[in-house]
């Protein structure tokens, strides 16, 4: 026990930061329509296929090469435009242009997305924060089994008695058991989402992926999709379109986005693959053809953002990132500041 008890306290201190930013992160995360300030964000959504492919194609039609939109939905009332050099802009749903950004830095809820989910450093990021998942994890099962000892001591408080170390531990041990069941559950569907393998081969079953085209002649996207977004409408009867995706190389299809009802994903897993040259579907992506395995594994994300289950669940996700940070930040200052006691008794010592 003594040996748990060193690993736990030694691999805190050194993580414990690194937690309690992903930590902190996505509690604010869970908010991120609310923290989206601009105007008409609080607009209700109108998710007329007419309407939307006569916006797309007003916007496919500027001077700037669009990358993608992302149609108003999911509780925030303007379409998310990206262009092709990573610039962006945020499009009322009557077409005007309430917000522009260069770089993602201009925007608290896009870079704060960022630092979550890749750390502002990419792939190499995104793995990093999936080894923190899974010692996160660790945290909680040997937690546990550390605080069995002191169980009958056991007080649920958000903040320490004091700043002092033992203090801090006996809050950290209580914090740590009370919010295990919801600290368990932001971890798991975390590190799932990164490394889905650990779930089983089941569980990492491949997505499916765009077909592949032809040479496509260099021309400018379509000026007219309202077809396509009608086919997609009478193709997934009360779907909820969501994101048009522009080819970035040549051969690679227009992608366009639906969330059928009973998928909880925001932008829903359903894709359309459309020529971009002639507007013809050459593929599709149904989640509801696709089992069990991909039922599970669409889930993980709306459980990990609280994307779904209401308010209740943003507050309990929320909570789970206060823990998080409370835990690993006080852990922190309480192993340092009590090595640094002990250093400083050691040196008196040494003087006398």
């Amino acid at each position: 026990m003594r040996l748990l008890s060193l690993l736990h306290r030694w691999v805190g201190a050194i993580g414990g930061l690194l937690l309690a930013l992903i930590g902190v992160s996505g509690a604010l995360l869970v908010w991120r329509n609310q923290l989206t300030f601009v105007p008409h964000a609080g607009d209700p959504v109108r998710a007329d296929p007419a309407i939307l492919a006569r916006i797309a194609d007003r916007l496919a039609d500027g001077p700037q090469p669009v990358d993608r939109i992302t149609f108003a939905g999911d509780g925030l009332g303007v379409h998310q435009l990206v262009f092709a050099d990573g610039s962006g802009a945020y499009i009322s749903q009557a077409g005007e242009t309430v917000a522009r950004w260069s770089t993602s830095w201009q925007r608290p809820e896009l870079w704060l997305f960022d630092l979550h989910h890749h750390l502002l450093l990419g792939d190499m990021g995104e793995a990093i924060t999936g080894v923190a998942g899974l010692v996160g994890l660790v945290f909680v099962a040997t937690g546990i089994i550390l605080w069995w000892r002191t169980r009958t001591r056991f007080r649920l408080r958000l903040w320490p008695a004091s700043m002092k170390p033992g203090a801090i531990v006996h809050h950290h041990r209580d914090l740590g058991v009370g919010a295990a069941p919801l600290l368990l559950v932001s971890l798991l569907t975390g590190v799932l989402m990164v490394f889905p393998a650990l779930g089983g081969s089941w569980l990492a079953e491949t997505a499916p992926r765009p077909p592949k085209l032809a040479a496509i002649r260099a021309e400018g996207p379509p000026r007219d999709v309202t077809p396509l977004f009608r086919y997609a409408a009478t193709r997934f009867p009360g779907a909820e379109i969501r994101r048009l995706q522009w080819p970035r190389k040549a051969g690679q299809p227009i992608t366009l986005r639906l969330r059928q009802p009973f998928e909880w994903t925001p932008n829903g897993r359903t894709f359309l693959y459309v020529d971009p040259a002639t507007l013809r579907v050459v593929g599709v992506a149904d989640p509801a053809t696709r089992g069990t395995a991909a039922s599970i594994r669409e889930k993980l994300y709306p459980v990990h953002a609280a994307k779904t289950g209401g308010l209740v669940w943003k507050l309990a996700i929320s909570l789970s990132g206060i823990a998080m940070a409370l835990l690993g930040s006080l852990s922190v200052y309480a192993f340092w500041r009590t090595r640094s006691n002990i250093r400083r008794a050691r040196r008196r010592k040494g003087r006398h």
